[in-house]
């Protein structure tokens, strides 16, 4: 209860200060004379800042509280004293991809799943988290243990969750503008014309709608991204590794017919993706494993041929 009310005390806080800087800028700069010169109403402005907010404050309020919202949420048990042989071969291997990448040590964790998982999170590429599942340790080799941890090192490396939340941060502020942009000339058709001491429903009620289906054009953006990440994170976890380790890792997730994408915020991030056609593999945050394998080899055999 505590920590939701300093939530909501902060977002207030941030809310009124971004107030009233917005009206200084305001009666410094004449923005609403400017819009309302344009032809649009003079609380576009409050809109547009409002997007801006709402849009990156989200994203990137998301981002920070990804580590520990992954710990609780997984159940994450941080190997902060390794007490077994798998234990420390886990830590002196993430400690080696961590080195030959040139980030600091990710914090190293197991969660018990039955399925064969893994992903990487945090804030920032030294302040990270790697954790891999129970039932990745138990139903792959070494080798192949090794390359899931070098695709998820290279996640970190490449500063993906940072550049995704970005991504995510301008998409929501085009989402939140302009679908309130349409509902105002929505409802000025409504209205025909007539003198209103403000906005009637068709504003808000258009509003909605745009904001649902701008959100879903968004989520496609962002998904299709994610997956062309996840070939780079298979690029380097095969530098890392090897690129025959990363096949087999693969593959052996491939076989695996339990594996699924990670709850919620995690899904992104993880090692394992789901299996979809249409417009559902639209939506995956995953390129099908199939299609990873393929570039993998076909990378292989090209360097095979200039050999």
């Amino acid at each position: 209860m505590n920590r939701v009310l300093l939530l909501i005390v902060t977002n207030i806080a941030v809310i009124v200060v971004l107030s009233v800087v917005w009206n200084i800028l305001d009666s410094v700069f004449g923005i609403s004379q400017a819009l309302q010169s344009m032809g649009l109403p003079a609380h576009f402005g409050y809109v547009a800042l409002m997007a801006l907010v709402l849009g990156f404050g989200g994203a990137f309020i998301s981002l920070w509280l990804s580590k520990g919202m992954a710990k609780r949420s997984m159940g994450v048990q941080i190997i902060d004293d390794p007490k077994t042989v798998q234990e420390r071969w886990l830590v002196e291997t993430v400690q080696k991809q961590a080195d030959a990448v040139g980030i600091r040590m990710p914090e190293v964790g197991i969660f018990y799943s039955e399925d064969p998982n893994a992903f990487a999170t945090g804030a920032r590429r030294d302040h990270a988290l790697v954790a891999v599942s129970q039932g990745l340790l138990d139903n792959m080799s070494t080798d192949e243990v090794e390359a899931v941890l070098g695709h998820e090192v290279s996640h970190i490396a490449n500063g993906d969750m940072v550049t995704q939340t970005l991504l995510q941060g301008v998409l929501n502020t085009f989402v939140i503008f302009f679908a309130r942009v349409v509902g105002y000339f929505i409802d000025s058709i409504l209205s025909k014309g007539e003198e209103r001491p403000g906005l009637g429903m068709g504003y808000f009620i258009s509003s909605i709608v745009m904001e649902i289906l701008f959100g879903f054009l968004a989520a496609i953006i962002v998904m299709r991204f994610s997956r062309k990440r996840e070939f780079h994170a298979d690029r380097g976890g095969a530098e890392l590794a090897g690129r025959t380790k990363m096949i087999a890792a693969l593959k052996r997730l491939q076989q695996s017919q339990s594996a699924h994408d990670l709850p919620g915020e995690m899904a992104a991030f993880g090692i394992a993706g789901g299996v979809g056609k249409g417009l559902k593999k639209l939506m995956m945050t995953h390129p099908p494993i199939e299609e990873r394998i393929a570039a993998l080899e076909a990378e292989q055999s090209a360097q095979y041929q200039t050999a």
